[in-house]
């Protein structure tokens, strides 16, 4: 029973070990699945299944007389995106250069002139740890600083009966403290002027990722235009329900993806996963559509209306015998002074070993009294001091009299102002029909620098923007896929950044060491006690383990050793066959069943014999 116990112990450890290791692979797995989804159009795919073959390299060419080891991190040849189908920005910056860029060289007003300027810095350059060579981007270079770029669009995008598509890649190179990397699509209007691009220039939307502290955000606003006064306001949607941390902080490169369809409905990506969802109408805040009624402004509470719903019994009488002045709480006259209690004493007297300082000025600091310290007699006694009789509740209080409450029979309910129509209100059953626009900005502060964009992509078609995700994000995240740690080294990782981690770690390679050990160990009391059994007369199985037989054999051997008489006659008779002739008809004994036979020598029965 012991051993079938430590069996399903060992195994359940096992199963655990195994369930965690498979744990962590699946996320490993589910890091890198959008890649294989990707399939299509890249050749990446196809060279890494040719490198786990070890055949082929990424780049296609057979590698000759290859070292022992590890294989080596797979090169990517990057190979910049080109825009297909219906677009209306198409940005990689691997021309290398900002020709088709603004630098903004206004001002923003209500400031500070030291920091009013957008002087910000702007590179073109590779990633500072990219995997891709070639691969360039927008870098915003300064910390502390305004920045504003913009660009023109290809045509303005006018929102009709397509959807809006927006895409652009980030990195945080050096991680983000507090900042943004958004971007706004600036609205069309008459005064459009890139050169002045500031905060307060129109958009028509604003998304992308911004984090201060530990506030995580990841931006979907839009100003919708009021139809009644043709005022803007922003409209925000709800916030991501998805935990947002890990984009900011492991410094991989990201695809943020914005979708609105002409149904209202939107959602917002990560690395083409849908983080957050809704729909126009509903989904934000303040929302589309004032209410129909308000309060009226004008209407006040009249001055008898009465809200309270219970009042004192205005006919109640306080009783006769009611006392008021009653204390809440009498002496015990039940109560009797404890034996030996020491009434001459005090709980507490002078230290009789205290000695007054050389240094006391009774002038200065007056006389001089010994520390009371508890009283050593009191310690055995009941107590000391005067005795006074406890406390107890008076069953005879009452306290304060005062009316019951009763329903109040002039109750008008809680008052509120009467409802009048929204002079306000208006019904936009089609907020989607946004302001058009026709270019693209990034107008930010950063208290963080090497903040790299890429791959900004504009279109009305989802398959034309997945086509330039594979072809821009999706080589770029094979690369780096490529390039990342075993499972080991991942573990390694993850416990460095969740100490808890090593916990489970120990815990599943320890228990599981200990178990064994203790299997092992405890295993040889089982097969002693076999042996010895084997030694006594009682019925056992007929088959038995080779190493047992040996052991009683050799017990045989001495026996015969210690009784010369019994060996003398055993030498006057036949030799008994180990492996006895069977009767006819009767079922031949098996060659490695010696041992019962062998115990007839000696006149024992065999087993099972009664």
């Amino acid at each position: 029973m012991e051993l079938k116990v430590r069996y399903v112990l060992l195994l359940a450890v096992g199963l655990w070990s195994t369930l965690l290791l498979t744990t962590v692979t699946a996320h490993q797995e589910e890091e890198d699945e959008p890649i294989m989804e990707m399939g299509g159009d890249m050749d990446v795919e196809d060279e890494m299944e040719e490198l786990d073959h070890g055949e082929e390299l990424l780049d296609g060419e057979v590698e000759a007389d290859m070292p022992p080891g590890p294989p080596p991190v797979p090169k990517v040849t990057y190979k910049a995106p080109e825009p297909t189908g219906e677009h209306f920005f198409a940005e990689s910056f691997d021309m290398g250069t900002l020709d088709s860029w603004v630098l903004s060289k206004a001002k923003k007003e209500d400031i500070d002139e030291d920091i009013a300027k957008y002087d910000g810095k702007w590179e073109v350059e590779d990633m500072k740890d990219g995997k891709l060579p070639g691969d360039k981007g927008l870098v915003l270079k300064s910390r502390a600083k305004h920045h504003a770029i913009s660009a023109q669009l290809l045509r303005p995008f006018i929102f009709d009966t397509k959807p809006l598509i927006v895409q652009y890649e980030v990195n945080f190179q050096q991680g983000i403290d507090c900042g943004g990397a958004y971007v706004k699509l600036l609205s069309q209007t008459p005064d459009l002027n890139l050169d002045e691009f500031v905060d307060k220039t129109p958009y028509t939307i604003m998304f992308g990722p911004d984090k201060c502290g530990e506030d995580y955000k990841l931006h979907f606003i839009f100003r919708h235009k009021n139809p009644k006064t043709g005022e803007y306001e922003e409209k925000h949607a709800k916030k991501p329900d998805s935990d947002l941390r890990t984009y900011y902080t492991d410094k991989k490169t990201h695809l943020y993806t914005l979708v609105v369809n002409p149904d209202n409905s939107f959602e917002v990506l990560v690395d083409q996963a849908v983080v957050n969802s809704g729909n126009l109408l509903t989904d934000m805040t303040p929302p589309i559509n004032p209410a129909a009624e308000i309060e009226d402004p004008d209407d006040h509470k009249p001055e008898d209306w009465d809200e309270r719903p219970k009042i004192q019994d205005p006919d109640a009488v306080k009783p006769e015998d009611w006392d008021e002045d009653a204390p809440k709480q009498i002496p015990d006259e039940d109560a009797v002074k404890p034996d030996g209690w020491l009434d001459d004493e005090s709980e507490y007297t002078s230290d009789p070993d205290a000695v007054k300082p050389e240094d006391w000025d009774e002038d200065m600091d007056g006389e001089w009294e010994a520390p009371q310290v508890p009283n050593a007699l009191c310690e055995t006694a009941p107590g000391c001091g005067a005795w006074q009789r406890p406390m107890i509740d008076n069953p005879s209080y009452k306290g304060k009299w005062k009316a019951p409450m009763i329903d109040n029979p002039n109750y008008q309910g809680v008052w509120k102002p009467r409802k009048i129509a929204n002079p306000a209100f208006f019904e936009d059953l089609h907020p989607f029909r946004m302001t058009p626009f026709n270019a693209v900005g990034l107008e930010l502060w950063s208290m963080s620098s090497d903040i790299f964009f890429d791959n900004f992509f504009i279109t009305n078609e989802r398959h034309t923007a997945d086509h330039w995700a594979n072809d821009g994000w999706g080589l770029k995240k094979a690369a780096e896929g490529a390039a990342e740690p075993g499972l080991v080294n991942q573990m390694m990782t993850a416990a460095d950044e969740r100490p808890w981690l090593w916990v489970v770690y120990v815990l599943t390679v320890a228990v599981p060491l200990v178990l064994i050990i203790v299997f092992c160990c405890t295993g040889k009391k089982t097969a002693a006690a076999a042996a010895d059994y084997k030694k006594t007369d009682e019925p056992q199985p007929d088959v038995k383990e080779e190493e047992v037989v040996e052991k009683a054999e050799a017990d045989q051997v001495k026996e015969e050793k210690s009784q010369p008489a019994a060996a003398d006659e055993a030498e006057a008779r036949p030799a008994l066959q180990t492996t006895p002739t069977p009767r006819p008809g009767a079922e031949p004994v098996p060659h490695h069943n010696t041992w019962p036979w062998t115990r007839q020598r000696h006149g024992a029965p065999a087993w099972g014999a009664r």
